[in-house]
This record gives C-alpha cells, sequence and structure tokens, in this order.
C-alpha cells in the first residue's frame, strides 16, 4: 500500500468523524437512565440463561 493514498483516505475519515459528532447529542438524564436500565436487564437475561444452562450441565453430565 502507498502511503500517498493513506493521505486521502485518512482526510475523509475525519471528516465523516466530524459529521458524526455534530449529529450526534448527548442524552438527557431519563433517557440515560433507560438505556442503564434496558442494558442491565439485558445482561441479568444472558447472566440467568448461562448460569441455568452450567447448572444443567454440572447436573446431567
Amino acid at each position: 500500500m502507498n502511503f500517498k493514498s493513506l493521505i486521502p483516505k485518512f482526510k475523509s475519515f475525519v471528516v465523516e468523524c466530524k459529521r458524526v459528532f455534530k449529529v450526534t447529542k448527548k442524552p438527557s438524564n431519563l433517557e440515560f437512565k433507560t438505556i442503564v436500565k434496558a442494558s442491565g436487564f439485558g445482561m441479568i437475561v444472558i447472566g440467568l440463561i448461562g448460569f441455568i444452562i452450567h447448572m444443567i450441565k454440572q447436573l446431567f453430565f
């Protein structure tokens, strides 16, 4: 790969990053709490499923 070909790609990447940062916004307190609750609930459910599978494996194998 040529160094000169990397420069335009890097510049376009920086432009895209700036565009994304302009579009995004900080979530409100309510949005943040809702995201944290949903993520926590998902982690608990996945953990319980893994725990149940592990217990079944220990009981039968």
